[in-house]
């Protein structure tokens, strides 16, 4: 007797990824108003924000392309139809989440505020709990011993 294994139309997520920051990080801008709490380093700070902003942006670029390519798609709740290994994920298994996150610290910069960095962990613990792990999950179920070789090979962020 065989065990039916039920793959799901894609990942059960429940959140939209760039809702997950860009909400609070327009929180904490309004904080910042509010109540500033400032990085020092005015013009300096400004250029590394713009760069982190502008390398982000490139990177999920980059990333989009990869898996336009590919012929999958780029939402994380849709089916997916195939495991991407090039580009971008020949490095991490998840680089518009990593642009996410360098866009959200570059923006901080770019504001020259503390306070979104002070919750960007929680933000990260959100993403991988209710996005990336379920991704995974998914995917698993999907590829099975594909998919494990890939996450081998390949570290979830860097």
């Amino acid at each position: 007797m065989s065990a039916v294994v039920r793959v799901s139309s894609g990942a059960q997520i429940r959140l939209i990824p760039p809702v997950v920051y860009f909400a609070p990080f327009t929180a904490t801008w309004a904080l910042q108003w509010w109540h500033p709490w400032t990085i020092p380093g005015a013009n300096a700070l400004s250029v590394a924000g713009l760069v982190l902003v502008a390398g982000a942006i490139s990177l999920m670029i980059w990333a989009f392309v990869t898996l336009q390519r590919a012929n999958t798609t780029v939402i994380p709740w849709e089916q997916v139809s195939a495991i991407v290994s090039s580009g971008p994920f020949r490095f991490s298994r998840n680089p518009i989440y990593l642009a996410d996150v360098l866009t959200y610290i570059g923006g901080s910069l770019l504001i020259h505020s503390w306070w979104p960095l002070l919750i960007l962990p929680g933000i990260v613990l959100v993403m991988r709990r209710q996005v990336i792990d379920r991704e995974e999950q998914y995917l698993s179920e999907r590829f099975g011993d594909a998919y494990t070789s890939y996450q081998l090979r390949v570290r979830r962020w860097l």
